[in-house]
């Protein structure tokens, strides 16, 4: 069956404060391995993350093991991510803003990541539940909307990411058929000479809260602005 409407949702930096995450990591990584080994760590983590198109933690970490084999503080670091409560770390109303679609539309988690964090960092936030199981992760999301279309048909869609790249992409893809929300929240969102590259989104908003100022037909009109 196709639904009227499907609310596709980014989710590090959109719904989750991701650059908090990262400060946390570099913070803990600093005090069990020391400035050096810390840097390196995110060196890798960057290199990795040019190489797949997208953040891998627990990748960046089994590289770093490949340098410092006998390492002992390892374990301690890959527990601190697998343990790590993210629910603390959703941005206010993210929840609630979720619940608010749900009376217009099927709610969907749309996201880049690894198999292995990233499904975990959904459910240990509870967006898990709140999507009831609605979950898409793919490597590279903005090549994979015929897989998006045949799991979730639509008659329209509404994407909520943080960066304006990934909503100018599909944008150009769906065209009228999609409404594209940009949260400015997150490092990418402020990056003025990344943004400068793109045309606005339909929607423009400070914070995930302030969707619940719209309601369906809001949305679905600012696609064909």
């Amino acid at each position: 069956m196709t639904d009227k409407t499907v609310f596709l949702f980014d989710v590090d930096n959109t719904l989750l404060d991701n650059d908090r995450v990262s400060k946390d990591l570099r913070g803990f990584l600093e005090r069990e391995v020391g400035g050096k080994r810390s840097n390196r760590y995110w060196e890798i983590f960057e290199e990795l993350r040019a190489e797949l198109g997208y953040a891998d933690y627990l990748g960046a970490l089994q590289r770093y093991r490949v340098e410092q084999p006998y390492d002992t503080h390892l374990l301690a670091v890959s527990t601190f991510l697998i343990n790590y409560r993210f629910a603390n770390r959703l941005f206010p109303n993210s929840l609630d803003v979720l619940e608010h679609c749900r009376r217009f539309g099927k709610v969907v988690i749309l996201t880049d990541g690894d198999v292995v964090f990233q499904p975990r960092k959904v459910e240990r936030s509870g967006l898990f539940e709140a999507v009831e199981g609605n979950i898409l992760i793919y490597i590279h999301k903005e090549g994979e909307l015929r897989d998006v279309e045949r799991r979730y048909p639509a008659e329209h869609y509404v994407l909520v990411d943080d960066k304006l790249r990934i909503l100018t992409a599909i944008k150009e893809i769906w065209g009228a058929k999609v409404t594209t929300v940009f949260p400015r929240q997150g490092h990418y969102a402020f990056d003025e000479k990344e943004i400068a590259k793109y045309p606005p989104a339909d929607i423009t908003i400070e914070r995930i809260g302030d969707l619940l100022n719209f309601d369906a037909e809001q949305i679905i009109k600012a696609s064909s602005r």
